[in-house]
């Protein structure tokens, strides 16, 4: 489940970013919302992470176990990797301009937004203040929607490493850059388990 729901997610993301059919302003609101249907699709399956910063967050947050998580990571990112190669076969072999970033602006903003990301997955689908709740998927599609409106010219809007070895696969962006995804989203998922612990004292249940 977790293959392909993150297949589906990287898939959208070059499908609706790359020309030509790029989907162009409403790139977002497809990425989002393929976001949204596979969490509600293997939610109770997987969790539905899809996302390695969000799988690092249930570690922290003591929804899974490391020797779980390491399975996941693995899964994720080669559905990443599998993912980009199906849209250079769907795309053909047209132009990709790979972004330039800024390094401080784009760990910020990828940061913030993996973080927001990861906070709303831990308190939607993992407390059990909202145990059983219908907007789960909704709430954790439309962050990534916002993110990538908010923060996409400036990062690339990833929040998920296992899409920033996607687009670096894909040439949208350069390999020597993604370490800044790699960190920022990283030390967000692991930021958002402290934060969810700070407010939460049933962190165990």
């Amino acid at each position: 489940m977790e293959f392909i729901g993150t297949f589906f997610l990287v898939l959208t993301v070059g499908m609706t970013v790359l020309d030509p059919g790029g989907a162009g302003q409403l790139a977002p609101l497809a990425i989002g919302s393929v976001l949204m249907v596979m969490v509600y699709a293997g939610g109770h399956i997987s969790g539905g992470h899809y996302n390695p910063a969000v799988t690092l967050a249930a570690v922290g947050r003591g929804a899974t176990t490391l020797q779980v998580a390491t399975g996941y990571w693995i899964v994720q990112l080669a559905a990443g990797v599998v993912a980009a190669l199906t849209v250079g076969y769907l795309k053909g072999s047209v132009p990709v301009e790979p972004m330039t970033l800024a390094v401080g602006p784009a760990l910020v903003a990828e940061f913030l937004f993996t973080f927001a990301l990861c906070l709303v997955v831990l308190h939607t689908a993992t407390a059990k203040e909202t145990e059983g709740n219908s907007y789960f998927g909704l709430a954790i599609g439309f962050t990534v929607m916002v993110g990538a409106y908010a923060v996409g010219p400036v990062s690339g809007g990833a929040f998920n490493p296992a899409v920033a070895v996607g687009i670096s696969v894909m040439g949208m962006s350069l390999w020597n850059a993604v370490w800044i995804y790699l960190v920022a989203n990283l030390a967000a998922g692991a930021a958002a388990a402290v934060a969810y612990r700070t407010l939460h004292a049933d962190v165990a249940s």
